[in-house]
């Protein structure tokens, strides 16, 4: 996913903020991920990246990722994605439902 940064006078920020598993495909692209993998392997490469799930910034590491879905083996991209895609949306959705995040929704900055 990705949205708009807030509209100010800087034109030197990015166009848009990425999270979520547009934000882990822009790190996998970058690391050059062949295909087939599995989790150890991405783990050991790439388990440190931090991924965020949400535009605040809230981010956690693939290797936290990795940890809550169940499969270990993808044959290409697309495969890892689809299977990470509910970990971020569901870490996403939580942290929109706090009470700090309702409150903030609340109260204009």
């Amino acid at each position: 996913m990705g949205v708009r940064p807030p509209a100010n006078d800087d034109d030197d920020g990015p166009e848009v903020i990425e999270f979520g598993i547009a934000a882990l495909d822009a790190r996998l692209s970058d690391a050059d991920v062949a295909y087939p993998t599995d989790s150890q392997s991405l783990r050991s490469e790439l388990g440190h990246v931090e991924v965020p799930y949400d535009a605040s910034g809230h981010a956690m590491t693939l290797d936290e990722a990795l940890e809550e879905i169940g499969r270990r083996e993808f044959e290409h991209e697309q495969e890892l994605l689809n299977a990470l895609h509910p970990v971020f949306e569901s870490r996403r959705e939580a942290t929109g439902n706090s009470v700090l995040a309702q409150l903030r929704s609340l109260i204009p900055f």
